[in-house]
């Protein structure tokens, strides 16, 4: 699926669908951060120690891969930015979508990527 070209209801779907973990991904991304300023600080977390970082780790990438599985790109992962591949006006695009963002509301060509970004 990650090479084929998603209308835009496709493309809502496919974030709506992602909901669940995409929520998941961000708790797990806040604990982690958390995590390592505490150890580093003080040696302590109420998060856990090393082996919780590394299962913090292993959670996110897991995440991650299930972005990409159900066709999204990964395009940043603090804040969360994922494209899905699509057409506009028979230009193949990307539609983009950003974390704290309610839906994709934004489209951008893949060879100008974010700062392309142009309002649907």
């Amino acid at each position: 699926m990650a090479d084929e070209s998603l209308t835009l209801d496709e493309a809502r779907h496919v974030i709506a669908s992602l909901r669940p973990q995409i929520a998941a991904f961000l708790v797990a991304r806040a604990d982690f951060a958390e995590l390592r300023a505490d150890l580093s600080a003080t040696g302590t977390s109420r998060h856990g120690a090393l082996a919780e970082a590394k299962a913090l780790e292993a959670r996110m990438h897991a995440s991650l891969e299930q972005f990409t599985g159900a066709g999204a790109q990964v395009k940043g992962f603090a804040p969360l930015l994922l494209d899905l591949p699509g057409e506009r006006a028979g230009e193949a695009i990307l539609w983009c979508w950003l974390e704290g963002e309610a839906d994709i509301g934004y489209y951008h060509r893949a060879d100008t990527g974010f700062p392309g970004r142009r309002p649907i």
